[in-house]
């Protein structure tokens, strides 16, 4: 859904800009940049984990940002550099545009950007901000002071209570010699049908591909969802959760109050987290999943952590 508007840029200027070398076809062009399962013919990718080399034979990217050249039977480009993901950062920044904030209508203290769309029965709250590209569904209410920063669709029968943002950066950064680089975002925020997103809630889009949220998903206020999450259908969040980058949630999924899920995992249809439990593995079997540990004094806290350590062996 991505707006951003169409770039290309050769292979030789690419790993210029990078300092990488090129081991391919050096008059190559480049039109977007992609995550490695979802890459086109004409999209650049990346490499920055070893364990991911076995998708190099499956992926349709013209270009792959590597340290070092991985073997397979593909015609595919590698640009060969230090640091593949410092690269990644870098690149992106190529296919980033400018926020705009002026082209718009000012309405209620109300802006809405020139390109979004609004449809039948719509209801748009006072000092709400209505960014580029995006898109509410029928019958969908925006309460007042809430953000679709850009890039953000918003489906039919939907609520979008106060001071929510949506469609923000997500937490992109590449360590390098002099500090961190921004990873720019450049993924959209993609939220289903008869969605209701509470108070004070941020979902950031995508950094490469998209957030997804499901049809039916219930967010309690001041839940934090990160770029690139997919959650599934029917699921309920209560309030002061986290969901981390990257990681792919099954429907139906409940999660209670000030629980966490790290990034980059897979969970299952029908898992429901009890409140205060931080998942820090995949999930492939449904059911309830529990971690709380009572607040004790100090020292009779370490003396049950190394019990249940103990247990768990």
């Amino acid at each position: 859904m991505s707006g951003s508007k169409k770039k290309q840029f050769s292979i030789k200027y690419i790993s210029e800009y990078i300092d990488a070398s090129i081991d391919g076809d050096v008059d190559l062009e480049i039109n977007k940049i992609s995550t490695i399962e979802d890459a086109e013919h004409g999209s650049i990718t990346f490499l920055a984990n070893s364990k991911y080399n076995k998708l190099i034979d499956t992926t349709k990217a013209s270009a792959v940002v590597v340290k070092s050249k991985i073997k397979t039977n593909k015609k595919i480009t590698f640009l060969v550099c230090e640091d593949p993901y410092l690269a990644y950062a870098k690149i992106s920044k190529l296919f980033s545009n400018e926020e705009d904030f002026n082209r718009g209508m000012i309405k209620n203290n109300t802006f809405i950007h020139d390109s979004a769309v609004l449809k039948d029965g719509s209801v748009i709250g006072p000092n709400v901000f209505i960014g580029e590209n995006c898109i509410i569904g029928d019958n969908t209410v925006i309460y007042p002071n809430t953000t679709l920063l850009r890039d953000v669709s918003i489906g039919d029968n939907c609520k979008i209570y106060p001071n929510a943002i949506l469609g923000s950066d997500g937490f992109g950064f590449a360590p390098s010699k002099d500090g961190y680089k921004k990873i720019e975002q450049l993924g959209s925020l993609v939220i289903g049908d008869n969605v209701e997103v509470g108070a004070g809630c941020t979902i950031d889009r995508g950094a490469i591909s998209d957030t997804i949220i499901g049809n039916g998903v219930i967010l309690d206020n001041q839940v934090h969802i990160a770029h690139n999450v997919r959650l599934g259908n029917n699921s309920a969040i209560a309030a002061s959760c986290a969901i981390a980058g990257s990681t792919k949630i099954g429907k139906n999924f409940k999660m209670g109050g000030l629980s966490g899920v790290l990034g980059h995992l897979e969970i299952c249809d029908d898992v429901t987290v009890g409140a205060h439990t931080l998942i820090t593995k995949s999930i492939k079997s449904s059911g309830n999943y529990i971690g709380i540990m009572p607040a004790q004094h100090y020292s009779n806290w370490s003396k049950s952590a190394v019990f249940i350590k103990k247990r768990g062996k």
